[in-house]
């Protein structure tokens, strides 16, 4: 029977304090999020524009780039994902400028796991269905309610399983994304992998030069990407 995908809840943890980061992780992961940690304003930046993400629990004192920086600058670009600051800074005019920056809830170091993990729950209830339901890169947006998808705003038609390789593709832009990954995932085969070539490798090269066909051809700059031998790229640039 094939395994339908099931979406967790992904948190970007951008926090240089590595105990920190490394407790909150697991934190999270051990209540069945899927947890990213970042140690550097950079990094922590360049997941938050290129990656798909629910929650993102920002620290504001960073190495790279601070942290209202880069609230603000994803407020500015139209980014709603909703942000839970986490920080030292206790003096009033920080969390009445991080607020008023766009931050969703502020917390004061130290506190309790606990705490946060409720206050993520609150801002999920909450929602923030336009970023959450909706993936999008470049000019290509998939809407997992209505189940459209368009480029450019022009309507393209997939089927069933080209939708669901198609978002799962568009949940992991910018990395590779292996043939292992896509028979497990996608396809729902509990045996990948060894390194051998196996009959659902032929199926996913056919899907994928369909999906392409239909993502890519009519327009100038291509999304999907094959790596030889390694796997598959979703991106606006070529890997």
């Amino acid at each position: 029977m094939r395994r339908r995908i099931v979406r967790s809840v992904r948190i970007l943890i951008i926090e240089d304090e590595r105990k920190v980061a490394d407790a909150l992780a697991r934190g999270f992961r051990g209540e069945g999020h899927d947890a990213v940690v970042s140690a550097s304003g950079e990094d922590g930046f360049f997941r938050a524009t290129t990656e798909m993400y629910d929650v993102i629990v920002l620290d504001l004192n960073l190495p790279g780039r601070d942290g209202l920086q880069i609230l603000e600058t994803l407020r500015a670009r139209g980014n709603a994902v909703p942000v839970v600051v986490v920080t030292a800074r206790d003096a009033v005019d920080d969390r009445v400028r991080g607020l008023d920056l766009g931050a969703d809830d502020y917390l004061v170091k130290p506190f309790s796991f606990a705490e946060l993990s409720a206050r993520v729950r609150a801002l999920l209830r909450r929602g923030r269905s336009d970023q959450v339901l909706r993936l999008c890169v470049g000019d290509l947006e998939l809407d997992l309610v209505t189940r459209r998808v368009s480029r450019a705003r022009r309507p393209l038609t997939l089927t069933a399983r080209e939708f669901e390789l198609l978002e799962y593709l568009m949940r992991h832009t910018g990395h590779v994304v292996s043939r292992a990954m896509l028979a497990r995932d996608v396809w729902g085969e509990s045996e990948v992998g060894g390194g051998r070539a196996t009959p659902i490798d032929n199926v996913i090269d056919v899907q994928i030069a369909r999906l392409r066909k239909k993502v890519d051809e009519p327009f100038a700059r291509r999304l999907v990407h094959t790596l030889r031998g390694v796997g598959f790229v979703l991106g606006e640039n070529a890997p």
